[in-house]
Formats: C-alpha cells, sequence, structure tokens
C-alpha cells in the first residue's frame, strides 16, 4: 500500500515490497485476460516509417523521480545488454494495448497534492489512486514482468495542450518512439501527440537525456 507522506515512506519493507509484488503480478494477469482479438489499435495500422524523438544532451532529472530511484532501485536501473528497441510482433502489441488499458481503467487519477498533501510524488500507484508518472511507471512495471526490454520503455516529460508539465511513456521500437498516455488509451506515435517533447530517461545510465531546446516544468503533478 501507499503511505502518507511520513517517515516510514522512505524505507520500504520486504513485506511491503511483497505485498506490491502479487497486487502488480494480479494486474498483469488481469491486463493479459482483458486483452481483446480485434483491437481497434491494430498491428497492422501501425506506422511502416519509424519517426524518434532525436535525443540532444544531457538533461537535469525531475526531483521527484531522484526520490523514486532512491526506493525503487530496480525500477530505475538500465541493463545495457538489454535491447534498446522493441521489436513489435503482434502478439507484444496486443500485450501492450492490453497493459495501457487496464492501467487507465484501473488506477483513479488524483494530483499528489490531493491525495497527499506533496506537490510530486513518484511510486507505482499501489493503493490504486496516482497522477500521470504513477500510470506510467506501473504500466513499464507490468510490461517489464511479461518480458519487454525495461531499457526501451522510457519515461518522459513533456508540456502537455494546457501547457503544464506531464509525463508519458516513451517505448522505444522498429515502428517508431510510441506514446503511452493515462489521457487517453489510444497508444500514438510521439509526432502526433500534440506535445512538446522535453526530456527522458536515458538508455544508457540512470540519467536524462533532453529533447529539445524547451524549458523544463519542475514537477509532473497533472492527473
Amino acid at each position: 500500500m501507499r503511505f502518507p507522506v511520513s517517515k516510514r515512506r522512505d524505507v520500504a519493507t520486504a513485506r511491503e515490497r511483497g505485498t506490491r509484488a502479487g497486487i502488480l503480478a494480479a494486474g498483469l494477469a488481469l491486463a493479459l485476460a482483458a486483452a481483446a482479438p480485434a483491437d481497434a489499435q491494430t498491428f497492422a495500422a501501425l506506422p511502416s516509417v519509424a519517426s524518434v524523438a532525436q535525443p540532444t544532451g544531457a538533461a537535469k532529472p525531475i526531483a521527484a523521480w531522484v526520490t523514486f530511484c532512491q526506493g525503487y532501485a530496480a525500477e530505475c536501473a538500465v541493463d545495457r545488454a538489454e535491447p534498446a528497441r522493441i521489436s513489435l510482433t503482434p502478439a507484444l502489441w496486443s500485450t501492450i494495448v492490453a497493459v495501457n488499458k487496464r492501467v487507465n481503467k484501473s488506477v483513479q487519477a488524483m494530483t499528489d497534492q490531493d491525495h497527499l498533501g506533496t506537490p510530486d510524488r513518484w511510486d507505482l500507484a499501489e493503493d490504486g489512486i496516482g497522477d500521470c508518472e504513477d500510470f506510467q511507471l506501473l504500466k513499464r512495471h507490468l510490461l517489464a514482468a511479461a518480458g519487454l526490454p525495461k531499457r526501451a520503455m522510457r519515461m518522459t516529460v513533456v508540456i502537455d495542450e494546457k501547457g503544464e508539465g506531464h509525463a508519458v511513456l516513451t517505448l522505444i521500437t522498429d515502428r517508431g518512439d510510441l506514446v503511452l498516455d493515462n489521457k487517453t488509451s489510444q497508444i500514438l506515435p510521439w509526432h502526433r501527440t500534440g506535445y512538446v517533447f522535453v526530456k527522458r530517461e536515458s538508455q544508457d545510465a540512470t540519467a536524462w537525456v533532453s529533447l529539445g531546446g524547451v524549458s523544463s516544468p519542475v514537477t509532473t503533478a497533472n492527473r
């Protein structure tokens, strides 16, 4: 479960970690069971020409991500032996679509300020409530458990249609950079989202890389 802001939140016990693992494993099973063979987002409809967002240099991490990595080190670790790109198949695509929809449907959207009384905190929405980054972190955790390379799934900071900081999950694939978002269950190529892409996690180190010259938001506190 997620703790309110308190001394206990900084270090989770082994028992709490075990509870989280059980909840997430159950969520993965439900997501895969929910996959529909005739999903509107078909594999055949994916772009045949890959469009990718090009990193332009180092970037400063979001402060809440740094704190998250202290408590969830395995979620932030980068294994350079993993593929840097996902080779999509119809089966993998069905898994991605199912997990994306399941998390978007099952997690209640609420800002950290309203939920926890703090401007920005990243976690895996263990109590079923979270804001944008929590949705995406949970999706990545479940997709990694299903066998996708975490190195090719990068947390990404964007400026959304309201001009606010927002977090999405970028899947780096052989069909281009595809974006998983909690504002929609449609998985879109990055350049069709309407967002300004600011920065994302590096594929080579526990760090961030810039995706453009715009100023970065301090938080991703958007629902």
